[in-house]
C-alpha cells in the first residue's frame, strides 16, 4: 500500500482551517499521516489542533519564518512514500479522493489532478495539461500544488522549497524537477482538490513579487533559454491575434491566384 503524507500549514484561518482538517480526516483511505502546521494563530486554530491531536502524526503551533519556512517544516516531519500540500482553506472534494488518486496510480515523481476553484459566487474546474512543456510553466504558469501529489524522495535530492521566496517556491520547484533534472510525471483526470483563491499566491496585489520571484528563478535555472522562451510567447500571441489571422489569409489567397495562373499557363502550354 502506498503511504501518503499530507501536510497543512494554517495562520489564523481557523474558519478555513476546520474544513480542510474535516476533509482530510474523513478520508476512506488508510495509508494517510496528517501532519498540521500552525504558525503560532492567536484565533483559536493550536486549540482547535490539539482537539484533533489523536487523529494527526505530527502537529506544532509556533512562530514561523514564512510561508515555505512552515511547508519545509512539515516535510521534515513526513514518512510517507508520497506528499500533499493542503492548506488551511483548500479542501479534498470527497471523502473517497485520496483512494482515487492511488487507483489511478501514484507511480511518478510527480502526480497531479484538476483543482476545482472556488471564487466568491461560482465554482470553475481547472484542468491540467497531460504534456507539459517547458512554455507551460513560462508561459501558462503552474501544476496544481494543492492537487499534487509529490514523491518524498525528490525533497531529498533536489531540496526542500527556497525561503528566499515568498510566493512562488512551489514554482520554482516544479519546474526546476521537471523542466531541468527530467523528474517523471503524470496527470490524471479527475478533480481532487477545492482551492480557496483567498491565498497569496491568488492575490492580484501580489502580482508584481511573483513576476519578479518568477524572473529570478527562471534566471537561474535557465538563463539561455529566456530569450527564446520569450519570442516564443511573442509569437503565440500573434499567432493568436485577429491581425494575424486576416494577414495569413491573405496570403494563402494570393498563393492561389498564383496557383491557379500556373495551372492556366500549363494548361495553354498543352494546347
Amino acid at each position: 500500500m502506498k503511504t501518503l503524507s499530507i501536510i497543512t500549514i494554517n495562520y489564523n484561518n481557523l474558519a478555513g482551517l476546520k474544513n480542510t482538517m474535516q476533509s482530510v480526516l474523513k478520508q476512506t483511505y488508510n495509508g494517510i499521516e496528517y501532519v498540521v502546521i500552525d504558525g503560532g494563530s492567536t484565533d483559536g486554530s493550536a486549540t482547535y489542533i490539539e482537539q484533533h491531536g489523536p487523529k494527526l502524526s505530527y502537529w506544532i503551533s509556533e512562530k514561523d519564518a514564512g510561508i515555505y519556512n512552515a511547508m519545509n517544516k512539515g516535510i521534515a516531519q513526513v514518512k510517507g512514500d508520497y506528499v500533499l500540500f493542503l492548506n488551511s482553506g483548500d479542501t479534498l472534494i470527497e471523502k473517497y479522493s485520496i483512494n482515487e488518486v492511488v487507483n489511478l496510480g501514484l507511480n511518478k515523481d510527480i502526480v497531479y489532478g484538476n483543482l476545482l476553484m472556488v471564487y466568491n459566487n461560482r465554482s470553475v474546474i481547472k484542468e491540467y495539461p497531460n504534456n507539459l512543456t517547458f512554455n507551460h510553466f513560462y508561459y501558462k504558469g503552474h501544476l496544481p500544488h494543492p492537487a499534487s501529489f509529490i514523491k518524498r524522495e525528490l525533497f531529498k535530492s533536489l531540496g526542500s522549497y527556497r525561503e528566499d521566496f515568498k510566493i512562488v517556491s512551489d514554482w520554482d520547484f516544479f519546474v526546476k524537477a521537471i523542466c531541468k533534472y527530467n523528474a517523471s510525471y503524470k496527470h490524471i483526470n479527475c478533480t481532487i482538490t477545492a482551492y480557496d483563491t483567498t491565498g497569496i499566491s491568488a492575490n492580484p496585489e501580489f502580482r508584481d513579487s511573483l513576476l519578479k520571484e518568477r524572473a529570478q528563478s527562471l534566471q537561474e535555472h535557465f538563463p539561455l533559454f529566456i530569450e527564446d522562451a520569450s519570442r516564443l510567447v511573442d509569437y503565440d500571441k500573434l499567432a493568436k491575434s485577429r491581425h494575424f489571422k486576416i494577414y495569413q489569409s491573405l496570403i494563402k489567397n494570393k498563393a492561389l491566384k498564383k496557383l491557379n495562373k500556373f495551372r492556366v499557363l500549363l494548361l495553354n502550354l498543352g494546347k
